[in-house]
């Protein structure tokens, strides 16, 4: 009896045992591979330029322009921020004028945007604020 049961296991273990000249293939998932429409990815755009048109009115605070070099100069009741964006500074009406500037070439951001203009004449828009209310700063000194 025991001779029976040890040549079935016998059996069974030659059956379970794989020969050895047998190759294992492996079929991996099937993948759906699709052409990218943005290669250079989704960039959001930024927008930048004039936001407040020359006669517009404009609150304090209020941004006149966004630009990454100085494409726009701050003027009268016009501050400029870190980034160069230029906001009013009082209420009232948005002027806008073209100016001729005098950069100092000795400041490294002029440098930076001026590099090569040294002696020429530079024309830039300016951005103004008139206030609604205007100021009693002035006084006459002389009439002719």
């Amino acid at each position: 009896m025991s001779f029976l049961i040890k040549t079935a296991f016998q059996e069974v273990a030659n059956f379970i045992k794989p020969a050895t000249n047998l190759q294992v293939t492996v079929r991996h998932k099937a993948r759906k591979v699709m052409a990218n429409a943005n290669p250079g990815g989704n960039a959001v755009a930024k927008h930048r330029g004039i936001k407040r048109q020359d006669g517009s009115y404009a609150y304090s605070g209020t941004i006149l322009a966004t630009q990454r070099k100085t494409r726009f100069h701050p003027g009268l009741n016009v501050g400029i921020a870190h980034n160069g964006t230029l906001f009013a500074m009082e209420p009232g009406r948005v002027v806008i004028t073209c100016e001729e500037i005098d950069p100092d070439f000795k400041n490294s951001f002029v440098r930076k945007n001026y590099t090569g203009r040294e002696g020429h004449l530079i024309y830039k828009k300016h951005f103004n604020i008139i206030p609604h209310k205007q100021h009693d700063r002035f006084v006459i000194k002389d009439t002719i």
